[in-house]
């Protein structure tokens, strides 16, 4: 019997892309094809994200819009694996029968034989670990879904933090790293394929390592990382600010390949916030890290996420975030405003912010960080950088697509890159001078 072909639907964070290419990779490997678009794929594997309550209602609107494609469509199934089903599998399965099968976290390597007893004709399958506690070593060449010179290269999975509005230590499990071996064969395979970015991510990429013992860390894998020689850059991405060590930004600012670039969630300023978030060990190391990672890298570019309206946050705790914000001037910053989540200590928090008002306020902060933006890219006018072309134009005139080191993929604006006569590839390094500003984005002109 010939297989079914198999159509991704991937939601949320890179983490979860990462999870993706696992599956895809893990069906290739068995023979089974992959359709080029879900609409065309005899079975839809949805990979879900179940963090905050807008990412679950995406997530359900994905699955519903999925099964709605077997009455109208190629589609003969549906597959729903990720965060959500590990969160709510049993509870799911109940309220959308329509649903194939169900695939938890620790279960996505097995996706070949469920569909294959899909094929056969078997349904309601519900294979979901009570814990996560698996890590995957890639496949060879593994299916990248990115479409770009990029990658992103898990280094660890799950969580030891236990932050208040949190649920992901209890959907993820505890933190555990891949060994380095392991990390580093990944790297030389994906580089092997033409990669030019690697972008190093897990829940806390800050604390790679610490759970191996034998000297293993950051650090030391982005030295190792360095060693392999070669032109192409490593980002950081999802640290956490009570792990940023000196050695940690010496050791960026000495590894040619490693974008001086650190993506650090703050959550908040005000220590009486980040003490009811189950953040106190943050609070010096918040309040000092901008100073410290631009004293050690001077031109180092720092992003951040800042979580508002968690309870007991007072209109004095948001101004102080506000005076914070304007004071430290990240090169970008995200908002979220708190979302009341079963399985976290702040669900039962007294004190509860309106919506409402907590929407406000991330609208204002957001305005805030705008302004910031606007002024520190205008300073980058008529200064030469070098960027990693991503991107071709759809129609002939218009621009390449581009991005600095300062610029991560998918969360950050990109380079438009105009008054190229000759043609660009996807994956070259370009030198630039930038020359006008987008919004959050750069327009530039070729050098040389």
């Amino acid at each position: 019997m010939r297989p079914p072909s198999v159509g991704f639907v991937s939601l949320g964070c890179a983490k979860n892309l990462v999870d993706s290419e696992h599956m895809a990779s893990a069906l290739r490997t068995d023979g089974i094809p992959l359709a080029r678009s879900p609409e065309e794929a005899e079975v839809i594997l949805i990979n879900t994200c179940g963090f905050i309550g807008d990412a679950k209602e995406e997530s359900v609107d994905a699955i519903l819009a999925a099964c709605a494609r077997k009455k109208t469509g190629a589609c003969k199934a549906v597959v729903v694996a990720g965060c959500l089903t590990q969160r709510y599998g049993a509870e799911l399965q109940r309220a959308i029968p329509e649903v194939d099968a169900w695939l938890g976290l620790d279960e996505i390597g097995g996706i070949g034989r469920i569909v294959r007893r899909l094929a056969r004709g078997e349904r309601g399958l519900l294979q979901v670990s009570a814990h996560s506690k698996k890590i995957f070593s890639p496949f060879p060449s593994r299916v990248l879904l990115t479409g770009g010179p990029f990658a992103y290269l898990k280094i660890a999975e799950g969580c030891n933090h236990r932050c208040a509005f949190c649920a992901i230590p209890a959907i993820r499990g505890r933190y555990r790293s891949r060994t380095l071996p392991d990390v580093l064969r990944e790297a030389e395979d994906l580089l092997a394929r033409g990669i030019k970015e690697l972008n190093l991510i897990s829940q806390d990429t800050t604390r790679y390592g610490l759970d191996l013992g034998g000297g293993a860390s950051l650090p030391e894998l982005l030295r190792e990382l360095g060693r392999l020689g070669g032109r192409f850059w490593v980002r950081l991405l999802y640290g956490h600010p009570s792990h940023v060590t000196d050695e940690l930004l010496e050791t960026m600012a000495a590894v040619p390949q490693a974008c001086q670039y650190l993506d650090i969630p703050i959550q908040h300023s005000h220590p009486d916030v980040l003490r009811a978030m189950n953040r106190a060990g943050s609070v010096e190391a918040v309040l000092t890290l901008a100073d410290r990672a631009r004293r050690l890298m001077p031109g180092v570019v720092l992003r951040t996420t800042c979580l508002v309206g968690f309870p007991g946050e007072t209109d004095e705790h948001f101004e102080d975030l506000v005076r914070f914000v304007r004071k430290t001037e990240f090169d970008h910053l995200g908002v979220f405003a708190y979302s009341r989540e079963e399985q976290t200590a702040a669900a039962d928090l007294p004190r509860q912010v309106p919506a409402a008002v907590a929407n406000r306020r991330r609208s204002r902060l957001m305005r805030i960080q705008q302004g910031i933006v606007r002024r520190r890219l205008e300073k980058k006018i008529g200064e030469t950088d070098t960027v990693l072309v991503v991107e071709g134009p759809e129609r002939t005139g218009q621009p390449w697509v581009a991005r600095s080191r300062g610029q991560a993929p998918e969360v950050d604006g990109v380079t438009f890159v105009q008054g190229e006569r000759k043609p660009l590839r996807a994956g070259s390094f370009l030198r630039v001078r930038y020359a006008r500003t987008l919004g959050y984005d750069l327009e530039a002109q070729p050098q040389g």
